[in-house]
């Protein structure tokens, strides 16, 4: 709304903010804030607010409609939420709980008239609250979002819509009449051991004592109108400034002690109100110097400082958004959560088929954990109840566990435990149980934090659990559409290993078979279909088909090629194929190729280096219906091994593919005798990059293990290369 000039546009402003000012008055919150829709309908900008200085807003000033936070939550669900306090707010809005750990019970409402959505607007309080609105609040709250509802709708058809433009207006409450301390309060100020200094929201002096004056190293007159910082930069300090917000925005008294630049060690007090806070400073024993500032909030002292907590987790936010399973959550949560609190067992519990299942766990003993998981998702526990209410609990030792659940027989030989509700989007998926092994103090802050922080790890519980079964499924289709078997044909070894990408869906287009054609006579065949993904397994299981049935057909090679990429094209995908099929006559003791696109094969003749056989890659399936697949002819003696893969076993970024394929053909011939099964292992592990499984890797070994046969003068010309 900044910027409107006209005076058509000034009266629902004036109103705007007059309704946003009684609404606090009226309901005794010290904050409130209202945002509207921007021109992207995903994000809500704040227009107007009161109560906090603009710099603290400055951050919530404009938040995505995706975001975890009550205002967007409201504007979304289009109801009113309702947040009585810091534990709700880390139980049901995890992100914005770790963002602003401080005390205070707020309300959301979405602004709408009629179907069309203006935006919505928020109230702040100090705690503690009622855990509902009472009444008369909430019939204050929707006569005010009628009328701001109504004076936006207003605007727009007045023709002056209103729109944030710029940082929010920041309204100025109704100050309270100055008060002139007089002479003798001056000197009643003047006489204390104690500092006090007088300040507004921004943190300017308007006031300082004698002694405060002195002890923050200036005069009294020119301390005023300046602002705390720039008078005692050594106050500059992330955690002092958190000690401030806390204050400023939870409107609670909070405390710290830190050291001035001469070592000197001082107690800091602020008392906020509406209008301001009252700094006391108050000078203890002398101290040896040190160069560093060191704070000791009250709400932190039973843990961790909370600069630490932070920088902890801002780690593992960051690490939880790369998990894809449930084991890779336990090991983010062991790694930055247990050591910050001092945890020393772990163990997260989901309802599955009518019971608690353990789905991760870390620290525990067996038996331990066999008494968590199996019982009966009714049975008297604190993980059922957590799971059920979506409440956390906390219990310091094992009377206050046993007092409160006497029929859990709850024995795991730790000492303190506190019970999790992992949730998304108020449905609880599971139970984090942290357990201590001597007893714990859970200060309300520590609470709190665990809370939002369970939020957090719910989140990525949720989509581990989902990738678990679509990993589950893609294995069982996997299965499904790859050979359970190969045949066994006389005179012909054979063996095949399929590897699936570690990332991702644990399934892809990479396929081989072998088939048997007669007594003497087989095919072998490896493919690729493009994506991983379940309709790059479909298509392969059709791919497969198709040349399974042509080749039993009698069709060569090159024209089982041809068939299957007019199929491909008359099904019209975007998928495309790379394949290599061979047919192998024992009785000849020769092969016949033809590839569409795909790696070529190697050979390793008997007693001789391994080969690379030149087979013309064609096109790709599923891209030219007239491409044309040559078939060529090459030897296949007695001893005789021959490899067929994929590209997942040679692709490497940075590396020549032909250097790659050289250097697999070398690994062959390093590899000297044995059944294939050996070879496809020794293949395997010998390809470096492929230990990251960076994509699928399908290959399939087959080894001529007849001895002379006569025919074998018939043999065809060789079509192979030597690696260089």
């Amino acid at each position: 709304m900044r910027g409107h000039a006209d005076q058509a546009v000034r009266p629902y402003v004036s109103g705007v903010d007059d309704a946003l000012v009684r609404a606090a008055r009226e309901t005794g919150a010290h904050v409130g804030m209202i945002y509207l829709l921007a021109d992207d309908p995903d994000v809500l900008l704040m227009e107007t607010e009161i109560g906090l200085p603009g710099h603290i807003v400055r951050p919530w000033s404009r938040l995505r409609m995706a975001a975890d936070a009550p205002m967007t939550a409201a504007v979304r669900r289009r109801r009113l939420i309702w947040v009585p306090d810091h534990q709700d707010l880390a139980r049901r809005f995890p992100g914005t709980a770790l963002a602003l750990p401080y005390s205070f019970a707020t309300a959301a409402v979405p602004l709408h008239t009629g179907s069309h959505l203006w935006g919505g607007w928020v109230l702040l309080w100090p705690t503690p609250r009622a855990p509902e609105l009472s009444p008369c609040e909430l019939k204050i709250i929707n006569a005010t979002s009628h009328d701001l509802a109504t004076l936006l709708r207003r605007a727009a058809d007045g023709g002056h819509p209103l729109r944030c433009t710029g940082e929010p207006r920041v309204l100025t409450p109704a100050q309270t009449p100055p008060v002139d301390p007089g002479d003798a309060a001056a000197r009643y100020l003047d006489r204390l051991h104690d500092g006090c200094v007088a300040l507004d929201l921004d943190g300017v002096i308007t006031f300082a004592s004698a002694t405060a004056a002195g002890l923050l190293g200036a005069g009294g007159a020119e301390l005023r109108g300046r602002m705390l910082w720039e008078v005692a930069a050594w106050l500059a300090d992330p955690v002092f400034e958190d000690g401030w917000r806390a204050a400023v925005i939870g409107r609670r008294a909070t405390s710290c002690t830190v050291r001035d630049p001469d070592g000197r060690e001082l107690v800091l007090r602020l008392d906020p109100d509406p209008t301001g806070v009252s700094l006391r400073i108050t000078p203890l024993a002398p101290v040896t110097p040190v160069t560093s500032v060191t704070i000791d909030r009250p709400e932190f002292s039973a843990g961790p400082p909370r600069a630490d907590v932070v920088h902890n987790f801002l780690h593992m936010a960051a690490a939880l958004t790369r998990t894809l399973n449930v084991r890779e959550v336990v090991d983010v949560i062991t790694a930055h959560v247990m050591p910050v609190f001092g945890a020393q067992a772990l163990a997260i519990l989901i309802a599955e088929g009518g019971k608690m299942r353990i789905a991760g766990s870390y620290g525990y003993r067996p038996d331990a954990l066999d008494r968590l998981g199996g019982l009966p998702v009714a049975s008297p526990t604190p993980a059922e109840h957590v799971l059920g209410t979506g409440a956390p609990l906390f219990f310091t030792d094992g009377d206050e566990l046993r007092q409160r659940f006497p029929r859990a027989g709850h024995d795991d030989g730790m000492a303190a435990w506190a019970f999790l509700p992992l949730t998304v989007s108020d449905d609880t998926v599971g139970t984090c149980v942290l357990a201590f092994d001597r007893p714990h103090p859970f200060p309300d802050d520590q609470r709190a934090t665990l809370t939002a922080l369970a939020g957090l790890m719910g989140q990525a519980l949720d989509r581990a659990l989902l990738y678990d079964t679509k990993d589950r499924l893609a294995h069982s289709l996997q299965t499904t559409l790859l050979p359970r078997t190969l045949p066994e044909i006389p005179g012909l070894e054979v063996a095949a290993r399929y590897v699936p990408a570690t990332r991702g869906v644990g399934v892809g287009g990479d396929f081989y078979d072998l088939i048997r054609l007669n007594d003497t006579t087989a095919a072998a065949v490896i493919g690729d279909v493009q994506g991983h993904n379940m309709t790059a397994a479909a298509l392969m299981g059709q791919v497969r088909t198709a040349i399974h049935a042509h080749t039993v057909a009698g069709a060569s090679p090159g024209d089982v090629l041809k068939h299957t990429n007019r199929l491909l094209i008359d099904l019209d995908t975007d998928l495309f194929t790379s394949c290599l099929l061979i047919h192998f006559d024992l009785q000849l003791r020769t092969l016949r190729a033809a590839n569409a696109g795909h790696p070529p094969p190697l050979l390793r003749p008997p007693s001789m280096p391994a080969e690379v056989i030149d087979v013309p890659p064609g096109v790709v399936l599923g891209i030219d219906p007239d491409a044309d697949y040559p078939t060529i002819e090459a030897p296949f003696p007695p001893g005789a091994v021959v490899a067929l893969y994929t590209d997942g076993l040679v692709e490497t970024r940075g590396i020549d593919l032909d250097d790659a394929i050289d250097d697999l053909a070398a690994h062959l011939t390093c590899a000297g005798e044995g059944h294939p099964q050996r070879l496809t292992g020794l293949l395997l592990d010998q390809a470096a990059h492929t230990r990251d499984n960076a994509d699928d890797v399908a290959l399939l070994v087959l080894q001529h293990g007849s001895g002379p046969h006569p025919a074998a003068e018939r043999a065809g010309s060789r079509s192979v290369r030597r690696p260089a």
